[in-house]
């Protein structure tokens, strides 16, 4: 990482509405060859090793995924990038990348991102819509129930004008279910 240079992070869960670091600018953004997915069995943030809930990750294969770059300053990229690790890396689910992405504005950036470790226990791909609902409505975890944080990335995604089909109907069906 050049010191010199501001650093660029893609978000497409909680980061959006919740990036908890500083950053210079934001913007929309897409990723190539990755979906955003309920693939991954949260044990700490949203469920318990006993049940288990579910939380997005970017899982590798066809279509792409848009979010949210932050563009992060030099002077506090690194003590960035360690508040990041310490939140996304804490089972070693996720694997810390560098991708390219494309920005809004038509400008193609490398970014840090957080992808799912295929080889991982808690990847999780393949459960039907109503699987992750019912998982998603009952599970809480230490940072609070997993409806929340469902609800608040489709939220914040509909409020940028992102659509994503998958993320709506989950929300909807969650509460229709009784969220946790």
């Amino acid at each position: 990482m050049d010191a010199r240079q501001s650093i660029w992070v893609f978000g497409y869960g909680s980061l959006i509405w919740e990036p908890g670091f500083a950053f210079a600018s934001r913007q929309i953004a897409r990723l190539d060859g990755y979906q955003r997915s309920f693939c991954m069995r949260s044990i700490h943030h949203r469920g318990t090793v006993s049940r288990p809930g579910l939380v997005l990750a970017l899982d590798e294969g066809q279509g792409d995924c848009e979010g949210v770059a932050f563009e992060i300053p030099a002077r506090i990229a690194e003590e960035s990038l360690e508040y990041l690790r310490a939140r996304e890396l804490i089972s070693a689910a996720y694997l810390e990348a560098r991708a390219h992405i494309s920005l809004q504005d038509g400008q193609r950036v490398e970014a840090v991102t957080y992808v799912i470790d295929r080889a991982h226990e808690q990847y999780c791909a393949g459960l039907s819509l109503e699987e992750q609902a019912r998982i998603i409505a009952g599970a809480v975890g230490g940072r609070g129930p997993n409806s929340e944080y469902l609800f608040n990335t489709a939220a914040h995604l509909s409020e940028l004008g992102l659509r994503d089909e998958q993320l709506d109907w989950l929300a909807a069906r969650v509460r229709a279910l009784g969220s946790a």
